[in-house]
């Protein structure tokens, strides 16, 4: 399971919990391109840290492909002639 899900899951069952609206709240930063205040890790305890971490180096690894298939979606549009 990607740290997205885990992090989904453990938002899911604990609402209330002040370590579920950090890692919220870092999510949608991550998908809306947002401003993110890091202080707000310091806060959390181990399981939540873990899972925060999670979502960035998945965050990191899904923008590294989707760099690359533009790449590619270019390279071919290249070599199909439809570039100017």
């Amino acid at each position: 399971m990607n740290a997205i899900k885990k992090a989904a899951k453990y938002i899911y069952k604990n609402p209330g919990k002040p370590g579920a609206k950090v890692l919220a709240n870092l999510a949608v930063a991550i998908e809306t391109n947002n401003a993110y205040a890091l202080g707000e890790l310091y806060e959390l305890g181990h399981e939540e840290f873990e899972l925060a971490i999670g979502i960035l180096k998945d965050w990191r690894i899904d923008r590294h492909y989707l760099s690359k298939l533009q790449m590619l979606e270019i390279g071919e549009m290249e070599a199909l002639g439809l570039t100017q």
